[in-house]
């Protein structure tokens, strides 16, 4: 939890453009179907360079 939350607050402020122009923030979602139900999947990121952060389902 302690690393979780200055990873939350460094995407928060690459995503709202503290350090430059704004990252448009990705999001990727699906749904997996087999024999043994359907699991829903999504994720949300942000990119800009070599960095990137994801946070998912």
């Amino acid at each position: 939890m302690r690393l979780l939350a200055p990873l939350m607050i460094c995407g928060l402020l690459a995503a709202c453009g503290a350090d430059g122009e704004p990252v448009t923030p990705s999001v990727n979602g699906g749904v997996t179907i087999n024999q043994n139900g359907i699991y829903p999947r999504a994720s949300v990121g942000v990119g800009k360079g070599p960095l990137s952060i994801w946070l998912g389902l």
